[in-house]
């Protein structure tokens, strides 16, 4: 974690040495210095985080480095501060909040902080000559392939051994593992076995390659340990010797002499006319593969490979034919059946005493179906018998994951995916620890914190955001993050974290200064971490002020509850250097004037403050904001103020309200029309059309999401002379001003060759000719477009399109879908008055698997060829008659077209009451 620190650093010394010029006169002599101090510091740092230190004295070597690294940038942004953040400001509130660091002139400020920075810049220097002098060094030199191998050896080895009892819920895997091992295929096959650490991989991999029909189906066999580091010669020499032990051949003399192309030819020789069974585990490389594959022929004699990882783009990397199978956790009863087994192992019938069940649920729930983890935790369990012994284990699981020798190898298996993280995705990773237990987080709001934290790397031609998209995934396909939901372009749109894996980052954020989460039950004493994430209050919702204070970077509150009350300017002034602030759903009825006073922010989530019905004039003095999310408060305008803020790149700001039977169930927010000369803005939605504001939109030619409001059909002009400009546009919402009134679309729409998802609210006097040429699009609503004309035809042929919302779009009595719509997952129907029936023949919709029909009380009958849509999975059906449900139900006429399909479910209001009701 150290060099990634000082990666940050300096990125940022760079950044301020080439843009902050004159401002840091005086200065930058040694701004530069420290610079190439730190530059000089990170490869020896680097050879630290790989050999992990080991000694107190190593430890604290490290642990120095990054603390200087954290003081000059303490001294760097309290410069800065002064030299910005004080000229903006007056008055007595300003003079109050500066008072720590006031200075009688900037000259003797600049000779103040020239002297810290000449003093660390000594203390960098003297590190080395202290460490020569007490014998502090990184020890260790080179890791050898038998070290590198240790930890994923001694788990294959605890795979092969493992008993019966704590084997549950893996016949059915091994079953399908043992199919493709069998099947009739001839050509080489590749199966992938992927999942985070110890979620069964290598057990699954290693009761399948045991079984006794499996070696004897094929010729011969080896199972080779992989690791993070290895050599491709050792890779080679332990293949030859498993194998010729399966065959109880003699391994050939003198290995360890010969090069990789002799022990290739060895390999290649052996196998040529043998069908082998080849066990890859625990493979972290790609490279691994491509070395070892090319002594691994393909001759049709129905040779197989099997592959474990915890990575998701290496198991479904080959370029042969393959099978990949995913680990999905433990059900509840097999996690709890698991746990039982170990835990009360003593016990008649293995049964828990009842006076524990409660606290074995919640422990059992902690593992969230991790075999290797309830395994490791109920041996833990099985010496504990009151149910005080239970709680205290349970409030402090972190404490024993990081001490209880018996949780160790979980701890190990977990760090090992940890230090494999490149420097900045442990930042990235290390973050999320800081949201509340089972948080599900969405994907842009991750995005946007990691940028304005700093931790997303500069990439030519590439975004910032798409960077950190790039992040996320990385994470996800390492198992370091789980997917909770996804958009219709299947992306990840909420992620969460595994509760072990989040304990095990929650212990090095705290370790290394990273994080600190406060949950009420610690003393906030002298705060030296970066970050504060309060998840709750000690004292009715106040947030008490304490020492270390100013060294924070982030704040982020998830107490809902906390009052205006807890953020008094006094509170806020202590954070002088925050760069974001993130009080998304936190009930304050007033933005505190002091956070305007935040030189250093670049992030500032008001999302859902509901209370809060305006910023103030002075927002404008937050020069380096980059993302501002007052979305669903009641705020109804912008200040002008809200135009000196240059480097602004995301602005949301529609309100929410009624739902979506509704014409107007979104409003967006008036901005001053010279609002867009915010010339790096990305996201603008929803702006009110007023004034200018159409005209000059054009001049945001960064813009990739756009909404607007209040349009009306004298707009159009204006409106798509800009939107022509706008070349880069991937989302864009166009409402109406009220339900009678026509949207501007008819004229001849410019090329949108990224455009993904379109929002239209409003009449259409006719379907949108333009609608077929939208080759990218994965996601369109029509709502209120109430067209006489049928869409269908003209959207049929969207190679891309997976999600189509209707709503009151169509006033005509049949829809039909003839052909098309071969990516459509999801679609919907809402609020039709006069639609009586719906047709689907084969052939259209192939893919379909979420159908949702509601409000429709002019159906006749469910709609017909639902027989069709092999792959749908769920039907719901809301507010229809109910003469259309009877005869779907079991027993009913029509209830073969529907038997197909997993879940079906009904609502219907009956005497003001909502009833659901399950026809599956």
């Amino acid at each position: 974690m150290a060099s990634s620190v000082t990666d940050l650093l300096i990125g940022k010394l760079v950044t301020i040495l080439e843009n902050e010029g004159t401002a840091i006169a005086g200065v930058r002599d040694e701004v530069d210095k420290i610079k190439e101090e730190f530059l000089s510091m990170k490869a020896f740092l680097k050879d630290a985080e790989a050999n992990k230190p080991k000694t107190e004295g190593e430890q604290l070597w490290v642990g120095r480095i990054r603390d200087l690294a954290h003081d000059v940038e303490d001294i760097v942004d309290e410069f800065l501060y002064h030299m910005y953040g004080q000229k903006q400001s007056g008055g007595r509130l300003s003079r109050g909040l500066h008072k720590t660091i006031r200075a009688p002139s900037d000259l003797w400020f600049r000779h103040k902080i020239a002297k810290k920075l000449q003093k660390i810049t000594q203390m960098i220097k003297d590190i080395p000559g202290r460490n020569q002098r007490y014998g502090v060094g990184l020890t260790g030199g080179a890791t050898t392939f038998e070290d590198s191998q240790k930890p994923g050896q001694n788990q294959a080895e605890y795979s092969f051994s493992i008993m019966e009892e704590e084997l549950v819920g893996i016949e059915g895997k091994k079953q399908i593992l043992m199919g493709w091992l069998m099947d009739e295929e001839q050509h080489q096959t590749v199966i992938s076995v992927v999942g985070m650490g110890g979620s069964g991989k290598t057990t699954l991999a290693a009761k399948t390659f045991n079984n006794e029909r499996v070696q004897r189906h094929f010729n011969c066999y080896a199972w080779i340990t992989v690791s993070e580091t290895y050599v491709t010669e050792d890779l080679f020499r332990s293949l030859i010797k498993e194998l010729h032990k399966s065959t109880k051949e003699d391994i050939p003399l003198d290995l360890n002499a010969m090069n990789r192309t002799d022990l290739r030819d060895i390999l290649v020789n052996f196998l040529e006319s043998k069908r082998y069974l080849i066990v890859l585990d625990d493979v972290w490389n790609i490279e691994v593969w491509k070395e070892v594959r090319i002594a691994l022929h393909d001759k049709g004699l129905g040779s197989r490979i099997i592959l474990t990882t915890r990575k998701e783009d290496i198991a479904s990397y080959f370029g042969v034919k393959g099978h990949v199978h995913h680990i999905q956790p433990l059900k509840m009863y097999e996690a709890w059946e698991l746990f039982s087994r170990k835990a009360f192992s003593s016990n008649h019938n293995k049964a828990c005493p009842s006076e524990l069940e409660s606290l074995a649920w919640e422990l059992v729930e902690k593992c969230e179906g991790l075999p290797l983890a309830i395994v490791a935790l109920g041996g833990v369990m099985s010496s504990k018998k009151s149910p005080y012994e239970w709680h205290r284990v349970l409030k402090s699981i972190n404490w024993h994951l990081n001490n209880n020798s018996l949780l160790g190898p979980v701890k190990t298996l977990l760090l090992l995916s940890y230090n494999d993280l490149p420097s900045q995705l442990k930042h990235c990773f290390l973050y999320c620890s800081l949201l509340p237990e089972d948080y599900l987080i969405r994907r842009k709001r991750l995005i946007k914190l990691w940028i304005a934290e700093g931790f997303v790397e500069h990439a030519n031609g590439v975004t910032p955001e798409e960077v950190a998209g790039g992040y996320l995934l990385e994470l996800c396909f390492r198992s370091m993050l789980q997917v909770a939901m996804r958009n219709g372009a299947g992306r990840p749109k909420k992620v969460k974290m595994h509760d072990l894996l989040r304990e095990l980052a929650l212990s090095i954020s705290e370790k290394e200064k990273f994080g600190l989460v406060y949950d009420g039950r610690q003393v906030m004493e002298e705060i030296t971490t970066r970050r504060l994430s309060i998840h709750t209050t000690s004292d009715g919702g106040e947030i008490k002020s304490g020492p270390g204070m100013s060294n924070i970077r982030s704040l982020l509150v998830f107490a809902t509850f906390v009052s205006s009350l807890s953020f008094t300017n006094e509170l806020l002034s202590r954070f002088k250097l925050l760069r974001t602030l993130d009080l998304e759903d936190v009930q304050i009825d007033k933005l505190p004037d002091a956070v305007v006073y935040l030189f250093n922010l670049r992030y500032l989530n008001l999302r859902g403050c509901s209370l809060i019905k305006e910023l103030p004039e002075s927002i404008g003095r937050l020069r380096n904001l980059q993302f501002l999310d007052i979305r669903d408060t009641r705020i109804e305008s912008l200040p002008q103020g809200i135009t000196k803020l240059l480097n602004l790149r995301h602005l949301i700001m529609y309100r929410s309200g009624g739902n979506d039977l509704e014409f107007k169930f979104s409003s967006g927010t008036k901005a001053p029309s010279n609002i867009c000369q915010l010339l790096k803005l990305q996201c603008l939605i929803t702006i009110e059309s007023d004034g200018d504001t159409i005209r000059l939109m054009g001049n945001l030619t960064e813009l990739t999401t756009l909404g607007i409001s209040n349009l009306k059909e004298t707009d159009e002009i204006d409106l798509w002379v800009s939107i022509n400009k706008l070349t880069l546009l991937q989302a864009l919402e166009l409402m109406a001003s009220n339900e009678e009134e026509y949207l501007p679309v008819k004229a001849e729409c410019p090329p949108l060759p990224h455009l993904q998802r379109l929002y239209l609210t409003g009449r259409l006097q006719k379907v949108v000719p333009w609608f077929s040429s939208l080759h990218s699009l994965t996601y369109l609503q029509l709502h209120w477009s109430r067209l006489e004309d049928d869409v269908l035809p003209h959207i049929e042929e969207l190679l891309n399109l997976t999600q189509l919302y209707l709503i009151n779009a169509y006033v005509g009595e049949e829809l039909c879908f003839l052909r098309g719509f071969v990516k459509l997952v999801t679609l919907l129907f809402r609020n039709f008055c006069s639609l009586k029936k719906i047709t689907i023949q084969k052939g259209a919709m192939p893919n379909l698997r979420d159908l949702y029909v509601d409000s429709c009380m002019e159906l006749k009958a469910v709609p017909l060829g639902l027989e069709n849509l092999s792959n749908l999975q769920s039907l719901n059906v809301e507010e229809v008659p109910m003469e259309i449900i009877n005869p779907i139900r079991k027993g009913g006429a029509d209830r073969k077209n529907v038997q197909h399909i997993p879940e079906i479910r009904h609502v219907f209001q009956q005497s003001s009451k909502w009833f659901y009701e399950n026809l599956s």
